[in-house]
């Protein structure tokens, strides 16, 4: 595109680095940053026509037909007029223009609604309305909530405490959760007072624009400090603010640099298998072409040396031409005359075709998402054929196949499952919606819309069991949420993940209630108690971590480590006399994945004093060491996180999004291949399939894969296909074929016939009309193909969806493919050879009812081109399955069409106007009003179609596709298929054991533990679980459950009754007893 101007300026040298200082216009000019305007059109009003030109004739169709052209003005070899080849490919040019235009225009009033958005922009010490265009590198700008992120930016203040600001990333990475970003102490002071943000002069030393959405390193020069700079701080462009008051950011990147568009790259043309297949048949039919050119030029040579020089006494050759000459000028004149050879207007075809199903898409009532009120939107006409050929399907779990909401659903704390709804005898019930849930109303502080149906668990915790409160208490302090309580007792909880929160609403059902943090503390109420622990480190979770751990000193003085992750990581760091707890903590991590929830295991350890003191001067150093920080850290989280002391597990269920399990279903009968991403536990996953009928009850095995190589994956895949079919190649396990097109029948109508001549001294006489040639492809056989293409249908909907298998021809491209266009060819020879010889023998020695000769050129081609239109209309008619009025009106108008023009053009009036343009004057009136030429119509147009009714009565009777089996069975329905069976859900229990990675990503550990000051400092609040005349510490169950035992003893009065459920059970002996942190 450069060479056409777009980029006229002189390239700019590359980035090294960025410098910036803030509120200083004039020196970021110096550097030439760009602006904030973005360009996703290619085109403008200049360079449309040239661009859209030279892109169009990267065809090799529409590069062909300029070819033809350019042959067609050299008057030794034209044999047609140049308006054959000008008017359908100027058709063709002009259609795909305008759809080219149309999209271009849309991204331009896309980039014009997104460059004059306004934002308030501080300048000369005043904030103003300005647009996104106008910002620059520099500038510093304030958001408000809801509002998108103007440009990369750098976060200097926010409304919230600590200088938090929550995002929306949805727009970089499709995750709806909301992250956190915090800005430095330093620009926090800033606030919202804009006289101290108009003095702001910090200069930024960064990282050179990039696409690294997850990184960014740079520093910050303010008031004789440096301040280290990464990716917590900066605002991307393409986020949204969410609950979040007002920001106010530096720019650092804007427009075409920011890590959004650096991401986009260039707008490439999305060519499908269709696309790709037709130009290999289209170099196909050159080839062809060429072939049948040369075949005739050669025979033109051989004629000319053998019977030409008798001619030339009354036709002499001009200027003394041989017959090597004369066979080159007659190569040439035959690219010219067959040159419908090559379906030019195919792609018009297609491109219609595929902007009607686009429209279809937006119409389904049955996509459409009335909760949301969402409908089905193709975003692209490129690409929606290739629906009916996906072989493959890779998806997510979380979110995608599952709601993404967390419920806290079952437990095991010190050897001991909670959750399951037990009888009296001891059986379990499964939980419905009307099974009895516990009651929480002793809790003012409660979630209302948290239920659980265990009993047991709440007495637990009202009877004080120590391991029962210990384990609250770690999910209570071992997380990185953030609390928002805007009204006394109203909490609601901002998670980097929904596990997190999950987990923290459990907590605080029970009694263990997260209520606010700083940066070096975390208040709860434990039961009715206000409590403070001092945070004194978070060691924040990672994809290789796998866990995340807090340590905190109590009120007491005392000093904890709390610690949750994988239950493999976990149990690598156990102290070994947790030997048998963790054998009976296994056995419920493994019913629990055995019913498809999402585990964690909890563990804690209490900390030496001096020990911690050498730690964290360790840990101190290790975080601002300028290389390997990293591996430091690590080294450091691996020493302290040893030697812990189980507490038990938790367990999530994340429940399947509404119609997956029937969706699936469907898509495995269409023998779609379905690949989930999750980072479950191996037997979670495996529940989760049979749950949402990805596996089913009649596999006959379940294979699993755990190569931790390529070649280890390669040898399983090899054994375990070995096992589902011995002796089967390797290449069909590994090698599928590639998916080609579903476009059927266009190439059939469109390449089905040549034009054919009659070479008289290197010149040629073409059978058809020339208007006709002109027309056929664009006037009298377009529609009826658009018609089929748009409104046939072999089943309706009902059918295919009770029977999936329809959909396989498609992916085995029986429709579209090689071996098709080649049957279709054969048929085109053999229709080409009727429709000349059975037309030529009839006329031959024929005569018209007036006794006159009706063997002429005209009269010939008039009765062959009805012969072609009526041939192919009749097969296009016998191929439709499902007849409207709209396609009827397309076959029966085409060929009405037809003879409107036809008597129009052979009219004596069009030939008093142009002589030369209409010589067939009156030959359609002469020829069509003669029965033995509608006799030959006839029989010509049964003996094109014959061999292919013939082939589908034989193919049908003993060799029936899936589609002639439910259409004959619909037919002899007559009424829509039964519904498909429910299946029975099958309780699968599993006792294989591995890593489990849970859904939670790397937390606001560093934010909440920078030792940021709070800007709105909570206020003091009394206990909300305090009651009168009760002391604070002397809490006692309260409501209906408070005197429940489901277990049917007798029910406890005093804690010292409750029986001995402590950690030592399943220590032992000798092992120092040590009492879990309060």
């Amino acid at each position: 595109m450069s060479s056409f101007g777009l980029h006229c300026a002189r390239k700019k040298e590359p980035e090294l680095e960025r410098k910036l200082r803030a509120n200083d216009r004039q020196y970021n000019l110096s550097f030439k940053y760009a602006t904030n305007a973005i360009k996703t059109s290619k085109y403008n009003f200049f360079t449309f026509l040239p661009l859209n030109l030279f892109e169009q004739f990267q065809r090799i169709a529409n590069a062909y037909f300029l070819f033809l052209l350019v042959l067609q003005v050299i008057p030794e070899i034209s044999s047609l007029s140049w308006f054959t080849t000008v008017v359908p490919l100027a058709l063709v040019l002009s259609v795909t223009a305008a759809k080219d235009a149309t999209d271009d225009i849309n991204r331009h009033r896309s980039d014009n609604h997104v460059n004059n958005r306004k934002v308030q922009v501080l300048i000369d010490g005043k904030l103003r309305s300005e647009k996104w265009m106008d910002v620059q590198v520099g500038d510093i700008i304030k958001l408000e909530n809801n509002q998108f992120v103007t440009a990369d930016l750098l976060l200097l203040s926010s409304s919230e405490p600590l200088n938090l600001v929550y995002i929306e990333t949805a727009e970089l990475d499709g995750e709806t959760n909301l992250k956190v970003r915090q800005a430095l102490p330093a620009t926090g002071d800033l606030g919202d007072d804009v006289s101290k943000l108009a003095g702001f002069n910090g200069e930024v030393l960064c990282e050179a624009p990039n696409n690294r959405l997850d990184r960014f390193a740079g520093t910050l020069a303010y008031a004789g400090q440096k301040y280290a700079l990464d990716n917590e701080k900066i605002l991307l462009r393409g986020c949204t603010l969410r609950n979040t008051e007002w920001c106010f950011g530096l720019v650092l990147f804007g427009g075409p640099e920011t890590k959004l568009m650096q991401n986009c790259g260039k707008s490439t043309f999305k060519r499908t298998s269709v696309d790709r297949l037709m130009n290999v048949l289209v170099l196909c039919i050159f080839g062809f072409l060429a072939l049948m050119c040369s075949i005739l030029a050669m025979g033109n040579y051989c004629w000319e040396l053998g019977e030409g020089s008798a001619f030339t006494l009354f036709l002499p050759r001009q200027n003394g031409h041989r017959a090597a000459f004369s066979s080159f000028l007659t190569f040439w004149s035959y690219v010219i005359i067959l040159n419908t050879v090559v379906p030019i207007s195919l792609y018009v075809s297609v491109e219609f075709i595929r902007l009607g199903n686009s429209f279809y898409i937006d119409w389904d009532r049955d996509m459409y998402h009335s909760r949301s009120d969402t409908p089905a939107q193709a975003r692209t006409t490129t690409l929606n054929e290739e629906l009916g050929q996906i072989k493959y399907v890779f998806s997510d779990k979380t979110g995608t196949l599952t709601q993404n909401i967390m419920t806290f659903n079952k437990c095991s704390i010190n050897g001991k499952t909670y959750g399951d709804v037990l009888d009296r005898t001891g059986q379990r019930l499964e939980v419905n919606a009307h099974t009895e849930t516990v009651d929480f109303s002793f809790n003012p502080l409660a979630d209302p819309r948290f239920t659980f149906h265990d009993h047991a668990l709440v007495e637990a915790v009202k009877l004080e069991i120590p391991e029962v409160h210990a384990f609250f208490r770690l999910l209570t302090l071992c997380h990185t949420v953030m609390a928002e309580e805007k009204k006394e007792g109203q909490l609601s909880y901002q998670a980097q993940s929904p596990d997190e929160g999950a987990l923290v609403t459990a907590a605080r059902n029970f009694g263990f209630v997260f209520r606010s943090r700083t940066p070096d503390s975390v208040s709860v109420v434990e039961m009715g108690r206000q409590r403070t622990y001092r945070l004194l480190a978070i060691l924040d979770f990672n994809n290789v971590r796998k866990r995340m751990s807090v340590i905190v000193r109590s009120p007491e003085g005392k000093l904890s480590l709390y610690c949750k992750g994988a239950d493999t990581i976990i149990y690598e760091r156990l102290h070994r006399s947790c030997g048998k707890l963790m054998d009976v903590t296994t056995e419920h991590l493994n019913e629990f994945a055995g019913e498809g929830l999402r585990t964690l295991a909890l563990a804690y350890k209490d900390l030496d004093e001096d020990f911690f003191l050498g730690w964290q001067r360790r840990h101190h150093e290790a975080s601002v060491a300028p290389h390997h920080r990293e591996a430091k850290l690590e080294q450091l989280y691996e020493e302290i996180e040893s030697d812990l002391l189980l507490l038990g597990a938790t367990a999530i269920e994340d429940k399947l999004q509404d119609g997956v399990p029937q969706t699936i279903e469907q898509l495995s009968k269409a023998d779609i291949k379905i690949w989930v991403l999750t980072g479950d536990k191996q037997e979670t996953a495996e529940n989760i399939g049979y749950s949402c009928n990805l596996l089913s009850e009649e596999m006959n095995d379940v294979f699993v894969i755990g190569g931790n190589s390529p070649e280890d994956v390669r040898r399983e895949l090899r054994n375990a296909r070995e096992c589902m079919k011995p002796g089967a190649a390797e290449d069909c396990a590994f090698l599928p074929a590639t998916t080609l097109g579903k476009s059927a029948r266009a190439i059939a109508d469109e390449a089905v016939n040549g034009d054919f001549g009659l070479v008289i001294n290197g010149h040629s006489l073409t059978v058809y009309d020339e208007l006709f040639i002109t027309l056929y492809n664009l006037v009298y056989t377009a529609l009826p193909v658009l018609g089929m293409s748009l409104f046939d249908q072999d089943v309706n909907d009902a059918w295919s969806f009770q029977h999936p298998r329809l959909y396989v021809p498609g992916q085995l491209n029986l429709y579209f493919s090689k071996m098709a266009f080649f049957k279709c060819a054969l048929h085109s020879c053999y229709s080409s050879l009727v429709l000349f010889f059975i037309p030529y023998a009839a006329v031959a020695q024929a005569a018209r009812a007036d006794g006159r000769d009706l063997a002429d050129h005209q009269s010939f081609a008039v009765l062959t081109q009805t012969c072609l239109l009526f041939a192919v209309t009749l097969q296009l008619g016998l191929e439709m399955s499902y007849w409207t009025a709209v396609n009827g009106l397309f076959v029966v108008g085409s060929l009405l069409m037809y003879f409107v023009v036809t008597f129009t053009m052979y009219s004596n009036g069009l030939f008093l106007v142009l002589p030369s343009a209409f010589p067939f004057i009156g030959t359609a009136r002469n020829t069509l009003s003669q029965p033995n030429v509608w006799l030959t119509i006839g029989l010509t147009s049964i003996l094109c179609i014959l061999p292919v009714v013939t082939y589908r009565f034989l193919l049908i009777l003993l060799r029936p596709t899936i589609n002639d089996k439910v259409m004959f069975k619909a037919r002899q329905a007559k009424a829509s298929p039964p519904p498909l069976p429910r299946r029975t859900r099958i309780r699968r229990t599993s006792s294989r054991r591995s890593g489990y990675a849970f859904s939670h990503a790397q937390g606001y550990g560093d934010l909440v533990t920078s030792g940021r000051f709070l800007r709105r400092p909570a206020q003091p609040r009394p206990s909300a679980l305090a009651h009168a005349g009760r002391a604070a510490s002397a809490f006692s169950p309260l409501g209906r459950s408070a005197g429940y035992s489901p277990t049917g003893r007798a029910q406890y009065v005093k804690a010292r009754e409750v029986e001995v459920t402590s950690l030592q059970m399943y220590r032992t002996v000798g092992d120092d007893a040590r009492e879990p942190p309060r």
